[in-house]
């Protein structure tokens, strides 16, 4: 349970749209797959996995369900979205991954509230990512 809680409002609008998921907002508190690859701040490379995409997504599933102060909130076949949550303020960031056929597994990962994240959100992408390479 955090001291405070900032956690803002669900965003309406993730999902898949067109095989696309939602881009960035101009504030460097966001990473996504398929932003462009030129953008150093927003984009991040998708994470590669040799799963079909619902052994992907349900391998994804296991290790967001380890991790502290996290939420799934959305899974299907070819998508997840969960929420995590700062320990001491409560902000909550929401994170997506949508599993390709290609083996590709697109994400992205964003803070609600604020404007800078100091990188949490990059930094849970590739700790994700190193554990499903583990998984593997």
């Amino acid at each position: 349970m955090s001291l405070f809680s900032f956690s803002g409002k669900r965003p309406e609008n993730l999902g898949v749209n067109q095989g696309q998921l939602l881009a960035c907002p101009a504030t460097p508190n966001c990473v996504c797959s398929q932003a462009d690859p030129g953008d150093k701040e927003h984009f991040i490379a998708p994470i590669v996995s040799n799963k079909a995409p619902g052994d992907a997504i349900a391998s994804l599933k296991a290790i967001i369900e380890g991790m502290e102060r996290s939420t799934i909130n959305k899974v299907s076949e070819n998508y997840l979205y969960a929420e995590f949550s700062s320990k001491l303020m409560g902000f909550v960031d929401d994170i997506e991954f949508y599993a390709e056929p290609s083996g590709q597994v697109q994400v992205r990962s964003a803070a609600r509230l604020g404007k800078s994240d100091l990188g949490v959100n990059r930094k849970r992408v590739e700790t994700i990512r190193e554990k499903l390479k583990v998984d593997s």
